[in-house]
């Protein structure tokens, strides 16, 4: 019986943002100041993540200073560079960068730029592709990130484009292994922090086990649900969560099963037809709306 990486890991879960701004580029508060709302949220681990570019002057913010028992920070920054197949600037996550990652070079394009941070480390990962309408063409460019972010909560308040799931399906179904993460992407402007999150299981709340079990996949996204275990039998998946209005479990194409009703806390779906897709995924709604989504898990015998 397989079980999903993010609860057989050892070690315990570790609320975290991954995406998220402040005054060393188009955030209105200091860094200080957003590492202590999200301590004083309850979050365990925090990654400012300001915008990489010239005008800025290339921050990769160093927020050691600001850690503190039962919180700690990750280095990184959203890096960019030309251009999309839309001729957008490039928008690329990096996590678990170097303080001294080197500027963006004047002729470096966007995947040179991935692959660089890849290179340097870092869990990278494409952002609210929605907003700017990437597509799996694009990402097809940045071949080494490792997830995509499947809810925004900043670009769903702005611009009702907060939902990555249809690139990350596309790139699953085109054989691409990656992991989905929510996250805030705040910048403190109005009501747009504390409304997506990862559940990362790890051994310690330390930077550097935190960063391996996001390259390894062992975290959960949410909005608010809590996923406690998933596992998978031969025919069926068992999902245990928090109470759930739906549970669902999602793979190639059409291919879906959900069950719906009110205080689930255990659900059985069947996923015969999933496997031949290769891949299924789960969701878990509360009665409010609020989702949250494990990463794929990959059927090794689909043909």
């Amino acid at each position: 019986m397989p079980q999903d990486i993010a609860f057989a890991a050892p070690g315990r879960f570790w609320k975290g943002n991954i995406h998220t701004h402040s005054t060393m580029s188009d955030g209105v508060r200091t860094p200080r100041e957003v590492c202590a709302a999200y301590q004083d949220a309850g979050y365990d681990f925090l990654a400012l993540t300001d915008h990489f570019l010239a005008k800025y002057d290339f921050p990769v913010v160093d927020t050691r200073a600001f850690r503190a028992p039962g919180f700690t920070t990750i280095l990184g920054a959203e890096l960019h560079a030309p251009a999309t197949a839309l001729g957008e600037m490039w928008h690329i996550l990096a996590v678990g960068l170097p303080a001294d990652f080197a500027p963006t070079a004047a002729d470096e394009t966007g995947p040179a730029l991935a692959a660089r941070a890849l290179a340097a480390g870092a869990f990278v990962a494409i952002p609210h592709p929605a907003w700017y309408a990437l597509t799996a063409a694009d990402a097809a460019t940045i071949p080494g990130a490792q997830a995509v972010e499947v809810y925004n909560h900043t670009s769903a308040l702005r611009t009702d484009r907060g939902d990555g799931a249809y690139l990350a399906d596309q790139l699953l179904a085109a054989g691409r292994r990656v992991t989905l993460i929510a996250v805030d992407d705040a910048h403190f402007k109005s009501a747009d922090a504390f409304g997506g999150w990862v559940m990362v299981k790890a051994e310690a709340n330390e930077p550097d086990a935190l960063l391996a079990a996001l390259k390894a996949g062992a975290f959960y996204a949410t909005q608010g649900p809590l996923l406690h275990d998933i596992i998978w039998h031969d025919d069926v998946v068992e999902v245990h969560c928090s109470p759930a209005a739906a549970v669902y479990v999602l793979g190639r194409g059409h291919r879906a099963e959900q069950s719906l009703a009110p205080m689930q806390t255990r659900v059985r779906l069947p996923i015969g037809a999933l496997r031949r897709g290769g891949f299924a995924r789960v969701v878990v709604a509360d009665a409010a709306g609020h989702r949250a989504w494990s990463n794929p898990f990959f059927f090794e015998d689909a043909p």
